[in-house]
Formats: structure tokens, C-alpha cells, sequence
């Protein structure tokens, strides 16, 4: 009985941190996916390490630090081994779950054990209250339940985080919250040798274990807002660089086909020279050199069936998303009238073109060739607003959800989105986008400056 005793608070602890694991798992396969012959490694595995730590540290007084650190790096191992994704990005995951077990749980059970000192001292009058383990072991597992909520909401907020970034910013983000669980069990293991924040010994233990609590419970809170200031504040520094390295390699783009279109302009307006230039080598039969004048007229001949827009820089752009669209065999279609009134400059203009048409091609290069793959784009006025819309085909199984499908390669994921988006607001427009039946639909709407404020009645 007494050996049972013994165990009471691992006992108490136990369905809690199950629960826990449970969560650690479904974060995991969200966010890396899971090998399907090792689902429920993980979970047993996890289980049976930390039941097996808190024995062996229970009979043979392992230090704490030593339990501690090696149950980490034994579940780092796990999430490294056991699922699937980046190593980098399996680091983070495992990084942001023992972070935030540690600091959630700890923080629950500093603040319920100030509570539980302040209810036993001044309802229950005991001059220097101690828990039992069977309620240490209850205030422990409340932390570990607390732990699972944080995780839960956690993992709504995280998507952005764990997508379209570089292998290295993975990693990059991993090491100080690594660092910061390190230093706060150090300080933990402090504590359970003695260390505490004490009154100056003249006030009694009880004041002490107060101190000491609320010591961890602003050290707990400050380490929660450092990390999550860190890491939501690194994921929007990546984003916004890689929103402005996008933006300004667009620039150069959309002047290149600028002036491709200016050449194709004079090219046409000169061809009736050219004509008489390559009529005179004929009759001279220079074929060599009739040879380089046609080829060097290929290099910035314009289609003549280009989309007529009404605004050159577009037409340059269209054609070239058309011409890539028919090399990947995607049937297009493009309907867009751009009207005089508009009050869009080109260049925002082909930045919402382009990186619209980039998302649509991209996402139909991603099916497979014989399945339908379309484009198909129309802009116009309406109602004092211009309307933009595309709409193209996509794989079944891709999902999406805020600017972000769950493609694999990701460098540059949702960024083109987010440059459509920082135009839209500038108008004062919205934005909408939704995918249904394997087709994505995205529109925009920008009224004209005397129809600004009756934007949500337009169409």
C-alpha cells in the first residue's frame, strides 16, 4: 500500500498527460503528417518514456535537470523519427510543443498552488500549509490539461507559420524557444533543490512558498509572451521581406514586358521597311542573312491575336501568361476591358494581374495533364467599381484557407496573395476568394474615387 502511495501524484498525472500526447500527436500530423505504419508509435512511445522517467527518478532520486532535459531530447527524437516533413520544420513543431507543455503547465500550477496556499492559510488558518501528494499531483494535472487547450488553440493560429518558408528560418525559430525551455528548467531544477524566492526568513515558509510561486508565475508569463511575441513577430518580418523581394522583381518584369510590347509597337509600324529589306536579299538570294533579319524579328515579334485590354502593359502581361498557359496544354480564356476611367496605375495594375494568373497557373500545373485544367479571366466595369475575376481549376484533395492552399513546394507560398491584398486595401477595394468542386474563384473590387464609400452595394 505505502508502495502505491508512493506513486499517487504519477498516478493522478497520468490520463492528463495522455491527453496531452494526444494533442502533441494530432498538432504533429497537422502540421508534418504521420508515416501511416507508425500512427500510434508516437503516442505509446511518448507514454511509456515519461512513465518510465518519473519511476526511475522516483526509486533512484534521478536530479532533476537530468529528467528533465533527457525527456526533451527523448521527444524531440520521437517527432524527428516519426513523422514526416522537413527535419528543420519537425524541430520547430517539437520545439513549439515542449515549450509550450512546459510554460502552460507550469504556469497553471504556480497560480493554483497560490490559490490553494492563500485558501489553506487564511479559510483553513494552517500556519504553514503543505500540499500532499495526492494534490500536488491534482494541480499538476490540471496544468497538463491547461497544456492541452493552449495546444488546441495553438494550432489554429500556427498555419501561417508552418507555411512557405525556408528551410533554415525553421530552424532559425526553433533555437530560442529550445533556449528558453532549457533556462526554465534550470530553473526548475533550482527550485526543487531549495532555491526559492524567499521573504528574508523572517516571515516563515509559508511566505516563502508564496514568493517562490509567484516568482515562477512571472517568469512563466514573461517567457510565454517572449515566444510568442518571437515567433509570430519573426513569421511577419518573413512575410513582409518576402512580399517586398516579390514586389521588386515584378517591377523589372512588368517593365521588361513594357518594353517588349514598345518593341513588337515599332516593329509592326516598321514592317512594311522590313518587307522591302527582306524582298531586296531575296532577289539576291542572301538566304544567310535573310536568315538573321528573321530571327532577330522573332525575338520580340508580339502575337497578333494578344488580348486587347486597353492597356499595353497588360496586353504585354496577358500574352505572356497566355503563351505559358498554352505550353502546359491549359485551355484560356480571357475576356478584359480595362475602361479609361479607371483610376489604377499599370503598375498596380500588373501586380494583380500577375500574381493572380501566377496563383491560377500554378495551381493548375499541379494536376495532372489529362485532367481539365482552364483558366479563365474577365475584368470590367460595374457599377462605378472595376471587377476582376479569375477562375481556374485545382486539384481536389488541395484545401484552402486564408490565402494558403496545402501545396508542398512553398518558397513563395501565399506571398503573391498577400501583394494583391496590399493593392486591394490601397483602393479601398475587397478582396474575396473561396474554392468549391475543384474550382477556385477569386475576385476583386475597386470602386472609382467617386464611388468609394458605396463600394458594398456595387454588385
Amino acid at each position: 500500500m505505502n508502495q502505491v502511495s508512493d506513486y499517487v501524484d504519477i498516478l493522478i498525472v497520468l490520463p492528463f498527460y495522455l491527453g496531452y500526447l494526444w494533442a502533441a500527436d494530432k498538432f504533429c500530423k497537422k502540421f508534418l503528417g504521420a508515416f501511416p505504419k507508425r500512427e500510434w508509435l508516437f503516442l505509446i512511445l511518448s507514454f511509456c518514456g515519461w512513465l518510465l522517467k518519473n519511476i526511475l527518478c522516483q526509486l533512484y532520486a534521478v536530479p532533476y535537470i537530468f529528467g528533465a532535459l533527457s525527456a526533451h531530447i527523448g521527444f524531440l527524437a520521437l517527432v524527428l523519427f516519426l513523422f514526416q516533413s522537413e527535419w528543420e520544420k519537425k524541430i520547430l513543431a517539437a520545439s513549439l510543443l515542449m515549450i509550450t507543455a512546459r510554460l502552460a503547465a507550469a504556469f497553471c500550477d504556480s497560480f493554483l498552488s497560490c490559490l490553494a496556499l492563500l485558501y489553506l492559510h487564511i479559510v483553513k488558518k494552517i500556519p504553514e500549509p503543505f500540499f500532499t501528494d495526492l494534490e500536488s499531483g491534482l494541480v499538476s494535472g490540471i496544468g497538463y490539461g491547461f497544456a492541452i487547450w493552449v495546444v488546441s488553440r495553438m494550432s489554429g493560429q500556427l498555419e501561417p507559420v508552418f507555411r512557405g518558408k525556408r528551410k533554415k528560418w525553421y530552424v532559425m525559430l526553433a533555437v530560442p524557444l529550445l533556449a528558453i525551455v532549457t533556462v526554465y528548467e534550470v530553473a526548475g531544477w533550482g527550485a526543487s533543490n531549495g532555491i526559492m524566492v524567499r521573504s528574508g526568513g523572517s516571515m516563515g515558509l509559508y511566505y516563502d512558498q508564496i514568493f517562490s510561486h509567484v516568482g515562477f508565475l512571472v517568469l512563466t508569463l514573461l517567457s510565454m509572451s517572449a515566444a510568442g511575441v518571437y515567433v509570430f513577430g519573426m513569421n511577419r518580418f518573413y512575410l513582409e521581406q518576402e512580399k517586398s523581394g516579390r514586389y521588386h522583381s515584378q517591377i523589372a518584369v512588368y517593365k521588361m514586358l513594357a518594353e517588349q510590347h514598345r518593341h513588337s509597337e515599332r516593329l509592326r509600324h516598321d514592317m512594311k521597311n522590313h518587307i522591302i529589306a527582306l524582298s531586296a536579299l531575296a532577289r539576291n538570294k542572301e538566304w544567310e542573312k535573310i536568315d538573321k533579319y528573321l530571327k532577330s524579328m522573332e525575338d520580340i515579334a508580339l502575337d497578333a491575336g494578344v488580348d486587347m485590354t486597353g492597356n499595353k502593359a497588360v496586353d504585354a502581361l496577358l500574352y505572356q501568361k497566355k503563351r505559358q498557359a498554352q505550353e502546359e496544354g491549359i485551355r484560356w480564356e480571357c475576356d478584359v476591358q480595362i475602361p479609361r476611367e479607371c483610376c489604377i496605375n499599370e503598375f498596380d495594375l500588373c501586380v494583380l494581374f500577375g500574381n493572380l494568373l501566377d496563383n491560377a497557373l500554378e495551381a493548375c500545373e499541379r494536376m495532372r495533364r489529362d485532367e481539365c485544367r482552364f483558366i479563365h479571366i474577365q475584368a470590367k466595369s460595374v457599377k462605378k467599381c472595376f471587377l476582376i475575376e479569375v477562375r481556374n481549376s485545382m486539384d481536389r484533395t488541395e484545401q484552402f484557407t486564408e490565402g494558403f492552399t496545402n501545396k508542398e513546394d512553398s518558397q513563395e507560398h501565399g506571398i503573391g496573395l498577400l501583394n494583391v491584398g496590399d493593392v486591394v486595401h490601397g483602393y479601398d477595394g475587397v478582396l474575396n476568394a473561396e474554392a468549391e468542386n475543384g474550382i477556385f474563384l477569386i475576385s476583386v473590387l475597386m470602386p472609382f474615387p467617386d464611388a468609394a464609400h458605396d463600394i458594398k452595394t456595387a454588385v
